[in-house]
């Protein structure tokens, strides 16, 4: 593909698809009137709260066998310790775009750093599982404000000309916290306490907001009614549909419970499609899914973060319950894993405009679901753990692979009026991934007769894992069925950073 070069005041040169990010958020920026801030203060102002809750997207996952410990919790309620946070930023991140286009988007923004802080705080000092469950709900409606208008508030407060820069650092800061997440969890929790690595959080809000108030302007946007009725019927409708997987194997799936949680979010998920067809200002747009490049991406997408977070989720354990690893020790055993990404998706980004995303979204997913196959056959109590380093690699390739090109794949034939709603649709969904992989995941490991004990997790890991790698093989099978065309330079400068938002 023929790259032309642009040059900035400062006679940087900048790549013809920075140029054009730069020109398209430049249309969507309203004119500040107020000094311009420098680029440093307003890269730390925007990246560092979206560090802290991207961050706690995968911080927890260390302390799942000492909460275990300390609070007897059941593998159901570990779950929904991760559950409550992906639930509540799922359902949000929609709405938090639309208050802030409203209300202001640094309001909303330090509205969202605010609460969640505080939750952190509620978090650390939680007695008991429905305290600590309460309390990550709470941090994940913070997050689905901080997420989206971190990047937004971005744009709004740097000049044309440096926002490419700026955007890449945002975007690089973004890969860190979900590089580093198991990393720190794993550190703070052996130096220190489990409920260390939420105390940490609340000087980080505080100065956060402190700096949003200081560096960032209070753009607005389009000032539509709030789809309040979608929120309700989406966020009831998800959380049922949850709660009934979760609750299948000890209530019986045949129960009234069970049954009735899952029929319910059937109906209220039906429900929300017939209000988003015909309200006028919906909060998930259903004409977008006319676009087959956009439909495609976001049902593999769906199938990526439910296939490989579900299984991330019961490997991580494996390595402390079954291998005797402690927390930090799983951490760094799984970082050919966590860390493969930050190398392979700028590549993958790079690349995407000269082979096309299809052939890299496939090759990802098949390479990410034959490690997870590959993963079934070690997961034996008595298994060396260089015998996992291969397969972490290759699963870890595997996801550099899809995170980039799947965002662009979302956005490739979408207008640009329409690329905040895209890509915080694929966030919702690639959420909702994450939950219903974790909760589906324990339904077949406690179904399969695993327990938190050396000798029985096993039988639940290994056929939990194999959904997880099934499920990336359907996804990958369905990527087929993307355009096979180069993506738009423009798309590709702008969702090569924005891919990077949840995972």
């Amino acid at each position: 593909m023929l790259s032309v070069d642009y040059y900035s005041p400062s006679n940087h040169p900048i790549t013809t698809e920075e140029h054009a990010v730069s020109t398209t958020l430049e249309a969507a920026v309203p004119l500040r009137t107020r000094r311009p801030s420098p680029l440093w203060l307003v890269l730390i102002a925007t990246a560092l709260p979206m560090f802290m809750a991207t961050l706690d997207n995968l911080v927890m996952t260390n302390a799942l066998p000492v909460l275990h410990s300390d609070f007897g919790a059941s593998v159901e309620e570990l779950q929904w310790f991760m559950n409550a946070y992906t639930l509540a930023f799922a359902s949000t991140i929609l709405m938090a775009v639309a208050l802030g286009d409203r209300f202001g988007r640094r309001t909303v923004f330090v509205i969202g750093i605010v609460v969640f802080t505080l939750s952190s705080a509620l978090a650390a000092l939680a007695t008991d599982p429905g305290q600590l469950i309460a309390a990550r709900a709470a941090q994940g409606f913070g997050a689905a404000a901080i997420m989206p208008l971190s990047l937004t508030l971005l744009a709004g407060a740097v000049s044309p000309a440096r926002r490419p820069l700026a955007i890449g650092i945002w975007g690089g800061v973004a890969g860190l916290g979900v590089a580093t997440g198991p990393l720190i969890g794993g550190a703070v929790i052996e130096g220190w306490a489990w409920q260390a690595i939420f105390w940490i959080n609340v000087p980080v809000g505080v100065v956060s907001v402190a700096l949003a108030l200081l560096a960032l302007p209070n753009g607005f946007g389009a000032r539509l009614r709030a789809d309040v009725v979608g929120l309700v019927l989406s966020g009831l409708g998800l959380l049922a549909l949850v709660y009934g997987i979760v609750r299948g194997n000890d209530a019986g799936w045949s129960s009234f419970e069970v049954l009735g949680s899952l029929v319910a979010g059937g109906v209220l998920l039906l429900a929300f499609l017939v209000w988003e067809a015909r309200t006028p200002a919906p909060l998930l747009p259903l004409r977008l899914f006319r676009d087959r490049s956009f439909t495609v991406a976001n049902l593999a997408g769906f199938g990526f973060s439910f296939g490989a977070f579900g299984s991330i989720f019961i490997l991580i354990q494996f390595l402390q319950v079954v291998q005797g690893a402690s927390p930090l020790e799983a951490a760094l055993q799984t970082s050919p894993w966590t860390l493969a990404p930050m190398v392979v998706a700028p590549l993958a980004g790079a690349f995407a405009g000269r082979i096309g995303t299809r052939a890299l979204i496939v090759a990802g997913l098949l390479a990410l679901s034959g490690a997870l196959f590959w993963l079934t056959q070690l997961l034996e109590p008595g298994t060396e753990y260089s015998a996992y380093i291969a397969p972490f690699i290759v699963a870890g390739v595997g996801m550099g692979l899809v995170f980039a090109p799947s965002a662009t794949a979302v956005l490739a034939t979408m207008a640009p009026d329409d690329h905040a709603k895209a890509s915080g649709t694929n966030s919702m969904l690639r959420e909702i991934g994450v939950a219903l992989g974790i909760a589906v995941s324990t339904a077949v490991f406690t179904g399969a007769g695993g327990a938190l004990t050396p000798t029985e997790y096993g039988a639940g890991a290994q056929p939990a894992v194999a959904v997880g790698a099934a499920v990336l093989l359907a996804s990958a099978l369905l990527a087929l069925l993307l355009p096979a065309g180069r993506a738009a330079p423009a798309v590709i400068a702008a969702t090569s950073r924005e891919g990077e938002l949840v995972h």
